[in-house]
């Protein structure tokens, strides 16, 4: 098999034990057993088992930024913009529900310096929703109140659905996507539409 196949795939057997027991219940014993590899193969691929939760936190950040500006590319209007950060929020972590409930949950596996690394990345994200609340805000678009705040709120419920959803539900992931969108906007909205009306 070819390097990066087989780095790939060492790759998905971690997000499927972690999301299943948890990091610190994983050995890189399983993690070799499910990729049909010595143990000791494991390293010509990944140094340490943080070093594997380090790049599945690392390229799942990157993905949820890089899709959050992909939707709001080309879009002004701020309500809308807002709408589609959340929509975009809830359908990435739904659609990729094992990697976010690990970077959600797993931070503790990481080094000090390794879990810095990851803040930046999650704050750079938290930052494009910070600027939108503020934005709408400063335009009247939205009802005043702590932007940073907010953006916790949001973020938090947008999140969660990561750890409770059911793949075949009786919701699809753009129904449920939906309904926070409608929940959160008309929130951020508040009496903002009574004073412009």
């Amino acid at each position: 098999m070819p390097m990066a196949r087989m780095k790939a795939t060492i790759k998905g057997v971690a997000i499927e034990l972690f999301f299943k027991k948890g990091y610190y219940a994983t050995s890189i014993s399983e993690i070799a057993q499910g990729s049909g590899i010595q143990k000791s193969s494991i390293y010509y691929h990944y140094e340490s088992k943080e070093a594997l939760l380090l790049n599945i936190l690392r390229t799942t950040l990157e993905d949820l930024t890089a899709f959050l500006k992909k939707n709001l590319a080309g879009v002004f209007d701020l309500e809308e913009r807002m709408r589609l950060a959340v929509h975009g929020h809830v359908q990435f972590h739904l659609e990729r529900q094992k990697e976010t409930f690990i970077a959600n949950s797993e931070m503790r596996g990481l080094s000090r310096e390794n879990r810095r690394a990851i803040v930046e990345l999650r704050d750079e994200y938290e930052r494009i929703f910070q600027d939108l609340i503020r934005e709408g805000i400063e335009d009247g678009v939205f009802e005043r109140g702590d932007v940073k705040i907010l953006s916790y709120a949001i973020l938090t419920l947008c999140t969660s659905g990561a750890s409770w959803f059911r793949p075949g539900g009786r919701l699809t992931i753009d129904d449920i996507a939906a309904i926070h969108e409608h929940f959160i906007i008309e929130g951020l909205k508040g009496s903002a539409d009574a004073l412009s009306g």
